[in-house]
């Protein structure tokens, strides 16, 4: 009787200790262009496209330690290839997204211009492999802003702008209006302006969380309905005694109907991943990344898997590390 119970608690322990560690992370083939911190990605179809980006050795084709490269992921290859170059100024702290089988690159920083912040904005045709310019962000110039897509609409907002003013305003891009008019104002985001956050989507619905106030971090999440164009606050990023997600520069992406935030900085670089259950408004931890704690990584979804690519560590450590996120499966530190 007494060795049924030890077994039974054993058997517990080991079901608890299972699903304490659900999430693995699997290294996959290294980026091949130079490791960067503060790249832009989008997706189109079941291929990434992710490049510009930091690197402050500057002994590369551009003579320049802002980037301007571009390449495209295969997963199922697990290839890269690169494809034309951007033929804007280098830069950091864009945002990138995709409208209707195309992407986007907006916004930014090239502090070879006198630590100027950018406002144009720039669509890839991957059936062309061509550039063309667009009109410029109606926000005027950004940095760290976020942006996402729904439906045949882009939206970019938050961020810092002029003079380091922070803001919380968004915009809507429509790729297929008339010259001059690609802008329209939407509703700004509830409460704080924010920098460095980060944004996920799932069911025609944005979700924005993360980022820093006043150089304070942002407890607050809302979720965007762009049929209401309104915004919605969701549970807290702290709660003592079961979550905390604050944090800037995270990545984040949406698979399986859940929302994954992913390393970033507070206080230091991150390695912590929280899972946001959408339909119940909750968040659990998951399997710490795997790769070196960072911040400023591309996180993106293809079809049913979701990476981190890249990033830095620390001022000057930069990446280019490939992981793949397996949210159901079982840690496994040798794979």
């Amino acid at each position: 009787m007494l060795w049924t119970m030890v077994l039974g608690l054993l058997l517990l322990v080991g079901c608890n200790n299972s699903d304490d560690t659900l999430g693995n992370w699997v290294k996959k083939s290294a980026f091949e262009g130079i490791p960067r911190g503060s790249a832009v990605s989008f997706v189109i179809g079941d291929k990434a496209y992710m490049g510009l980006g930091y690197n402050s050795d500057d002994d590369n084709e551009f003579k320049d330690e802002y980037l301007k490269d571009f390449w495209v992921y295969n997963p199922t290859t697990d290839k890269w290839i690169r494809v034309a170059n951007f033929p804007g100024k280098g830069r950091t702290d864009a945002v990138g997204f995709s409208v209707n089988g195309k992407g986007y690159v907006a916004t930014g920083y090239n502090g070879d211009d006198g630590g100027n912040k950018l406002s144009d904005v720039w669509e890839y045709d991957p059936t062309t492999d061509k550039w063309i310019q667009k009109d410029d962000f109606a926000g005027g110039v950004r940095a760290d802003a976020v942006a996402f897509n729904i439906g045949n609409y882009g939206y970019v907002g938050t961020g810092v702008g002029e003079s380091s003013s922070e803001k919380n305003d968004f915009y809507r891009f429509d790729p297929t209006a008339a010259k001059g008019s690609q802008w329209t104002k939407s509703q700004s985001i509830s409460g704080d302006k924010r920098i460095g956050a980060t944004v996920f989507v799932n069911n025609s619905k944005a979700y924005v969380c993360t980022g820093t106030s006043n150089s304070s971090v942002i407890y607050t999440m809302y979720e965007y309905d762009p049929t209401k164009d309104s915004w919605t606050e969701k549970i807290k990023l702290n709660d003592d005694d079961n979550w905390n997600i604050t944090r800037k520069n995270a990545s984040s992406f949406v698979l399986d109907g859940k929302g994954y935030v992913c390393v970033g900085e507070s206080s230091g670089t991150l390695k912590t991943v929280w899972e946001y259950d959408i339909a119940g408004n909750t968040w659990v931890q998951k399997t710490d990344f795997e790769g070196s704690a960072r911040t400023k990584a591309c996180g993106f979804t293809l079809g049913s898997k979701a990476f981190i690519v890249g990033g830095q560590s620390g001022s000057s450590y930069y990446l280019d590390d490939v992981w793949e996120f397996k949210p159901f499966d079982e840690y496994d530190d040798e794979d």
